[in-house]
């Protein structure tokens, strides 16, 4: 992905100081400075929230916004446009928006595998790629015109690439634990199109690795049973490379992950793929033929076990604040939902205190939203989690904090610092 230095930033553009009094304006919040200060944990009257210890704006998704915020700053007279959204989180995006930065939308059936237009974007323009990164064809016509590049992919991610790039070039099939829609997912996928013969599939869950597992079971066996080929061909068929074939290509496996997904059903696909590996052909075989190596990123792991942690505390309600599209937050509610009744909400607006209500997505692997009524109970001491996704900001969980308050009559206007 190498390009001349001044069309093509990867380490900044040299502006991180002078644009930080504008991120800490747009994005910092008093009320979690205060659940810090706290020990994490805020009591007034008889309302308890108790927040995660890691939770929000994650190192990646910081970087990826000051680099925005560093392009406007550079470029001040040129067009800028972000390739789709920079991150899962709607009032970010919103911002870069306000900051006259267009936001181009993904297209569907565009030759080559690209997924977005950019016909109207000329040489001297600048681009931003987001956190997720763009899929290789993307890249390639960005170059083909010649623009400013800005890439923010996350380094994360970068890390799957390069483990996909290496399942490929040995002739290893990459096997992907990840949503097949998401633009991170599409993204590493395409990256084994970088060698010949490179191929991919995309598993979303155990249920669907399963899949893969009993045709890997049929092969072994000698030959796959009808009902089987036709089971993961109406399930997986669409989820796989082009010219992707079960019976060849799911002899040899890599099995990586979208970076953001629920870190123990990662790790345990990869357990049961390289179990039937084994029993199908044989633990020497299997030593061989499979590999697979945890992809999970280091922030996601972290407010997995940040929320487990705080789950062992008597809680009467969760609440998870960050994007309905955020699949680190999706994951989040769902380990939540486990264990207490859990409110994934898009951000504070979703609570409203007057009518005791919370508009929410419900935990699961399918878009549901819904909205509870008397959420909380009207009276008696109530303790409620909170954590949020890696893409939101401390101002929006600290919202969301005051308005869990609120609900039960409580202000915290008493604890907002003064203003010198």
């Amino acid at each position: 992905m190498s390009a001349l230095p001044e069309t093509y930033y990867r380490k900044g553009l040299g502006l991180k100081a002078e644009v930080q009094d504008d991120i800490a304006a747009d994005y910092t919040g008093w009320v979690v400075d205060i659940l810090r200060e706290r020990d994490f944990t805020l009591t007034v009257g008889d309302v308890t929230v108790r927040l995660a210890r890691e939770f929000g704006f994650c190192y990646g998704v910081e970087r990826a916004v000051e680099y925005a915020y560093q392009a406007r700053r550079k470029f001040p007279d040129r067009r800028i446009y972000l390739v789709g959204e920079i991150i899962h989180n709607p009032h970010v995006n919103d911002r870069l928006v306000q900051m006259g930065i267009t936001i181009l939308q993904p297209q569907a059936d565009l030759p080559g595998g690209a997924r977005f237009a950019y016909s109207g974007i000329g040489a001297s323009d600048v681009v931003v790629l987001p956190a997720f990164g763009v899929t290789i064809r993307d890249f390639e016509a960005l170059r083909e015109i010649g623009c400013v590049m800005v890439d923010t992919t996350c380094g994360s991610v970068l890390n799957v690439w390069k483990r996909v790039e290496s399942y490929a070039k040995d002739g290893f099939t990459a096997l992907i634990h990840g949503k097949a829609a998401h633009e991170e997912t599409r993204a590493t996928a395409s990256q084994v199109r970088r060698f010949p013969g490179g191929h991919y599939l995309v598993v979303r869950d155990m249920e669907e690795a399963r899949l893969v597992c009993e045709f890997i079971a049929g092969l072994g066996a000698g030959g796959v049973p009808p009902a089987v080929v036709a089971a993961f061909q109406e399930r997986l068929g669409s989820a796989g490379s082009p010219d992707f074939d079960p019976s060849t290509h799911l002899r040899r496996i890599g099995v990586a992950n979208q970076t953001t997904m629920l870190a123990r059903e990662s790790l345990a696909i990869a357990a049961e793929a390289g179990k039937a590996m084994s029993d199908a052909f044989g633990a020497e075989y299997a030593s061989v033929n499979f590999r697979t190596f945890d992809t999970i990123c280091s922030a996601t792991q972290d407010r997995q076990d940040a929320v487990l942690d705080l789950l062992n505390e008597p809680l009467d309600a969760m609440i998870v604040v960050g994007g309905f599209n955020s699949s680190n937050t999706i994951s989040l509610s769902m380990l939540c939902a486990e264990r207490v009744p859990t409110y994934h909400v898009e951000d504070a607006a979703s609570i409203d205190p007057g009518s005791g209500t919370v508009h929410y997505r419900r935990a699961g692997k399918h878009h549901h939203e819904d909205t509870a009524v008397n959420w909380l109970p009207a009276s008696g001491p109530v303790r409620v989690g909170v954590t949020a996704g890696a893409s939101t900001p401390n101002n929006r969980i600290g919202e969301a904090v005051a308005r869990i308050f609120a609900t039960r009559g409580v202000s915290l206007e008493a604890l907002r610092p003064r203003q010198d």
